[in-house]
């Protein structure tokens, strides 16, 4: 017999578009006081998750689930006041990136401001899509003028607006939103709203005006559910057949269903612990506004960025007071920036604390 030596690195069928994309920029650190995910502080309600947990044994586990969450999409478009065919579910939102990539991108156009989510410049890169990136206005405010020269320069595509956006918190007026959809002719348009409670807006209002336009929501964020992976659209009925055929079949268990209907029919805790966020955002900003080397930014999200004379210094102070937060300092326009989510009350507190002890 012919023996053969293991292969070393990636096969050589990989795409080489693939091999040079780095794998998503994570890495856990487990200290007491988490706020680098930006992420709901606090668990699903007890008392809800123990109904979520009782519509679960009540399922029939050796079934597949609906062929498209059709059941939970209905439950999204009676919450949502949607036309449920307008209704797209996936294992979050970062799904959905990478499905709205593949249905506009790949050998088109990913338009994006810089710096941005990741995983919007990850996935075009390796779905070898044209990715182009305007920097954002010193306010962090979207470029409109400059967007709209590449929306009218490249080839039609995928342009993601992120209200309020990641990383910095900014929330642009719809008038500056709407200045792009009305450019934007044959381009997908992508509202990521993944954090829009915190920010006060609403973007249905446009994606109903604009029929190459959607929102993207998830479960991850306000509503406390990151562990359960949700996330969906809101589209036009014909953009949003398009977008479903790239969604695999049966891709939302029977499991997560049944938790994310009961969410659905008790949302309101979801406002209780929004409105603590937004006073918490205002308490935190206001007891650093005086600090005398570092500048907490204005955010309109669960986050915010704390601009510092070094980064590393500072990350690595929080670490030892048990705070992990999110460097910043590497992507372009936030040099000394520090990503900050707000935790519960008593968390902030150590960590407003824990800033003040260095000057």
């Amino acid at each position: 017999m012919t023996s053969t030596s293991p292969l070393k690195g990636a096969p050589t069928g990989v795409r080489p578009a693939v091999r040079a994309v780095p794998a998503y920029p994570f890495s856990p650190i487990q200290v007491p006081i988490k706020l680098d995910q930006n992420e709901n502080p606090y668990d699903f309600p007890a008392e809800l998750k123990a109904q979520a947990l009782q519509k679960m044994l009540e399922q029939p586990w050796n079934r597949y689930p609906d062929l498209h969450a059709d059941t939970l999409a209905a439950h999204i478009a009676e919450y949502e006041g949607w036309d449920v065919d307008g209704v797209v579910v996936t294992p979050g939102s970062n799904v959905l990136i990478k499905l709205l990539t593949e249905l506009a991108g790949i050998e088109q156009t990913v338009l994006t401001v810089d710096p941005t989510f990741s995983v919007y410049t990850l996935e075009a890169r390796m779905l070898g899509a044209r990715l182009v990136q305007v920097p954002l206005n010193e306010d962090f405010s979207l470029p409109v003028d400059r967007l709209k020269i590449e929306l009218e320069r490249q080839r039609p595509g995928v342009l993601y607006i992120t209200q309020p956006h990641a990383p910095t918190g900014h929330v642009d007026s719809v008038a500056r939103v709407r200045e792009l959809l009305d450019a934007a002719g044959e381009w997908v348009v992508v509202l990521d709203e993944a954090y829009y409670q915190y920010g006060g807006i609403d973007g249905r209002e446009l994606v109903r005006q604009y029929p190459n336009a959607l929102s993207l929501r998830t479960f991850s964020k306000a509503w406390g559910l990151a562990g359960l992976r949700a996330g969906y659209a809101l589209a036009g009925a014909d953009l949003a057949t398009q977008l479903q055929k790239l969604v695999p079949a049966f891709n939302m268990s029977v499991l997560t269903q049944a938790a994310l209907e009961v969410a659905l029919k008790n949302p309101g805790y979801v406002q209780e612990r929004v409105a603590e966020a937004v006073a918490e955002r205002g308490r935190v900003q206001a007891a650093l506004a005086d600090h005398p080397t570092c500048q907490a930014l204005p955010s309109q999200s669960n986050f915010f960025l704390l601009r510092t004379p070094d980064a590393e210094a500072m990350y690595r102070h929080l670490i030892d007071h048990g705070i992990v937060v999110r460097r910043q300092d590497h992507l372009t326009g936030l040099e000394g920036c520090l990503r900050v989510g707000i935790g519960t009350p008593a968390e902030n507190d150590v960590l407003i604390g824990a800033v003040q002890a260095l000057k």
